[in-house]
């Protein structure tokens, strides 16, 4: 579930950024490259247009890259909003001052566009984007001042114009944003309550394994309690014997922490447990590292070899495990005869090397991973 959350939060800032190159891209080529070759012969200098044409282009292409990449503008973007703005200028410096606020100036209603692809996903894009359609507005304005193309008409042109674009602009900027903020904030929910279902299942699984070792505790000492009660002579060897395994088993029981209930630890405290019923001698010490992540089919190939150690154990057992960041280590050290052995290490898919050891009637298996 978090996964197909994260998925859509990662569409949304996708697809609205490419949605903003697709909007630039479209109105350049089908509006202002229109109107630069249809207007050509009216310009003053249609040379300079041409080259504005291919400036915004230029700079729409390495904004269109930036957010394809990292869904948001170029990280040096002051040059390219400096270079954005003297393509207006230049399409108005081109114009004659009758074209002012014809067709052929197609800049100061078009650059807007770029403002929205540079200053994309920026922590203060509202106050940048503004303060960008305020200077294309201004340049606007100052030429027709300078123009003397002030009348009534002018102005009103000059008005729809701008506040039309700036509103498609700044709208488009800002429902993209809502957009990607409430996905993002689907996404943290969604880890949220995974993170409290993961807390509620650990205490489940800390409650529970607290419930075992209770039940375990009072299962040794009861059925010593029992055989010293019903006669047993205490010095007796074999008596000694069980109250030697039932002391191990108490201690191991008591000095284990509740609060890593890491699968691996699991596995292992059940086939000790298992092994002890059996009434083998498992020396552990508690096992209270805090496990790594470890990736998919790891802690399979970590327990499958110590597991049969301890399973194949006559009499006696040891078992440790050793934990780091990026390392994780199980060894058994078990008195048997039954377990095969190899004299190399064995080199697991999932990256886990196997060593075995024998000395005499013991084998010393250990599994060691480690990450990268």
């Amino acid at each position: 579930m978090i996964d197909d959350i994260e998925e859509v939060a990662q569409r949304y800032a996708r697809y609205t950024a490419l949605g903003a190159v697709v909007i630039a891209a479209a109105w350049h080529l089908g509006y202002d490259l229109t109107v630069t070759v249809t207007g050509w012969p009216s310009f003053r200098w249609p040379a300079l247009a041409a080259a504005a044409w291919i400036g915004y282009a230029a700079i729409g292409a390495v904004a269109a890259r930036a957010l394809a990449r990292t869904f948001g503008g170029p990280d040096r973007v002051g040059p390219l909003v400096a270079a954005a703005l003297a393509v207006d200028v230049a399409v108005i410096v081109s114009c004659r001052a009758e074209d002012l606020l014809g067709a052929a100036d197609w800049g100061w209603g078009s650059v807007g566009w770029l403002g929205v692809m540079l200053l994309w996903n920026r922590p203060r894009w509202r106050v940048e984007l503004i303060a960008f359609l305020s200077a294309n507005a201004g340049i606007m304005l100052t030429a027709m001042i300078v123009t003397g193309t002030v009348d009534r008409i002018s102005i009103a042109r000059y008005l729809m114009v701008m506040v039309g674009s700036a509103t498609l602009q700044l709208g488009y900027a800002a429902g993209c944003h809502t957009l990607r903020v409430r996905a993002e904030d689907a996404a943290l929910l969604a880890r949220r309550l995974a993170a409290d279902d993961a807390w509620r299942e650990s205490a489940h699984r800390i409650h529970a394994d607290r419930l075992r070792r209770y039940a375990a505790i009072r299962e040794v000492a009861e059925s010593l309690l029992e055989q010293l009660a019903d006669g047993a002579d205490p010095g007796d060897p074999r008596v000694r014997e069980d109250c030697t395994a039932g002391a191990m088993r108490l201690r191991r029981l008591i000095t284990e922490r509740e609060d890593v209930p890491d699968e691996l630890v699991s596995v292992l405290r059940e086939r000790i447990d298992a092994a002890e019923r059996r009434q083998v001698l498992v020396t552990a010490p508690p096992f209270g590292q805090r496990m790594p992540v470890l990736p998919q089919g790891v802690r399979e190939d970590l327990l499958r070899a110590p597991v049969r150690a301890l399973d194949a154990a006559r009499s006696r057992a040891r078992v440790t495990v050793s934990a780091m960041s990026t390392m994780v280590s199980v060894a058994v050290v078990a008195d048997t005869d039954d377990l095969p052995v190899s004299a190399t290490p064995v080199r697991e898919p999932s990256g886990v090397v196997v060593t075995y050891q024998r000395q005499g009637g013991d084998v010393w298996v250990n599994s060691i991973w480690q990450g990268q």
